[in-house]
């Protein structure tokens, strides 16, 4: 068994569901420890995180990995227990496989090697993690960028572990994340009989054209980077659950994903001023997840786009697409951020599972981004 499998198993087999590690940042303090790295509890209410730092020199290249997991879903649809790393066929299955342990994993053993290697590289290698990225990321990185903020320890360069592979490993990476942006919308009315509607003020009826507007509105068309932005529904609720009841208020949540060409405040004010367009009464609460970024041509793209090359023999590609990840977090501090990680196609899914073979691959490409920047 590799030591890459090895230690993937191992953390497979803590139950992290977030927001707890379950021991998971002791297993990768006690193996860099031994490196020479420094050890840092940054803890913040019940979120967990851990910074370790190897010299003090400048660059600094920083790992940035969760140890959380999502929760698994009804445990009987899967092929074996979750929590129990298991081989079948060509794949380990379990929770946290491919999101985020797999990577994790691979860029433990890379450090590994490659300060077996060149045990006085230069500059600074660091490894950041949290248990609170599958949650609501209140407590995890940002709280730790802020503590580093205050004393002005400054990351060069941020490689995240997150699952960004496609079809086979490395012809993806993630340069760059859209914006998110939250909100939950209360459009008030007067409850009623169904049979009296003089009698009342139905507030679904009264928000159905803003939706409409809301939904059709074109916020604009995207860049070469990042395709336009997009706003999405995800729950209306309304009513008491009889029939014969017009509802007093309708509940709205919706989130925004957006690109460069838009800001948080330029998409509140045009939002206000559709829904202020229509008779009715509301309350609307923001939420910011994250803003987006965009890292350009650089030391560190240069670096994983070589590294990805000489492991595979083939040119990745650079995108922007998918989620959010903690990466919002690091690159507002003037950080280059890429994400390369494991194959996408299974996370938080039942049955997630992570290639044998994909991990000695990543875990040779991210040794031999460190090759690139700091042998």
């Amino acid at each position: 068994m590799s030591d890459t499998l090895e230690l993937l198993k191992d953390l497979i087999s803590r139950e992290s569901v977030t927001p707890k590690d379950a021991g998971c940042q002791d297993v990768l303090a006690a193996r860099l420890i031994k490196l020479g790295f420094n050890e840092e509890r940054l803890d913040f209410d019940d979120t967990q995180n851990i910074w370790l730092r190897r010299g003090d020199a400048k660059p600094l290249l920083t790992f940035l990995g969760h140890t959380d997991v999502v929760p698994t879903g009804p445990v009987d649809a899967w092929v074996s227990p979750p929590f129990e790393p298991t081989i079948i066929g060509d794949k380990l299955y379990g929770r946290g496989a491919a999101d985020m342990k797999g990577g994790i994993a691979c860029f433990i053993t890379a450090v590994e090697r490659f300060i077996a290697k060149h045990p006085s590289h230069q500059g600074s290698i660091a490894v950041m993690m949290t248990s609170d990225e599958e949650g609501i990321a209140t407590n995890g990185v940002v709280k730790v960028v802020e503590v580093l903020e205050q004393r002005n320890e400054k990351i060069d360069w941020c490689l995240v572990g997150e699952p960004s592979s496609d079809k086979k490993i490395g012809d993806v990476i993630r340069v760059g994340r859209r914006g998110s942006l939250c909100a939950k919308l209360c459009i008030k009315g007067i409850q009623g009989h169904v049979a009296y509607p003089e009698l009342a003020d139905n507030p679904i009826h009264s928000f159905a054209p803003a939706l409409k507007e809301l939904t059709e509105e074109v916020w604009d068309h995207g860049n070469e980077f990042f395709p336009p932005t997009s706003l999405q529904v995800s729950n209306i609720n309304a009513g008491t659950g009889a029939e014969n009841i017009i509802p007093g208020s309708v509940n709205v949540q919706f989130n925004l994903r957006f690109c460069t060409e838009l800001d948080e405040e330029t998409i509140k004010q045009r939002t206000h001023a559709i829904l202020d367009k229509y008779d009715f009464k509301y309350e609307l609460e923001w939420r910011l997840s994250g803003n987006p970024f965009l890292t350009g041509p650089g030391a560190l793209t240069d670096a994983a786009h070589a590294a990805i090359k000489t492991v595979t023999g083939f040119e990745t590609v650079d995108d922007t697409g998918g989620g959010t990840s903690d990466g919002r977090f690091i690159a507002p501090t003037g950080a280059q951020v890429i994400e390369l990680g494991p194959l996408n196609e299974s996370i938080h899914k039942i049955n997630e599972n992570v290639g044998l073979e994909d991990l000695e691959i990543l875990s040779s490409i991210y040794e031999n981004i460190l090759i690139n920047l700091l042998a």
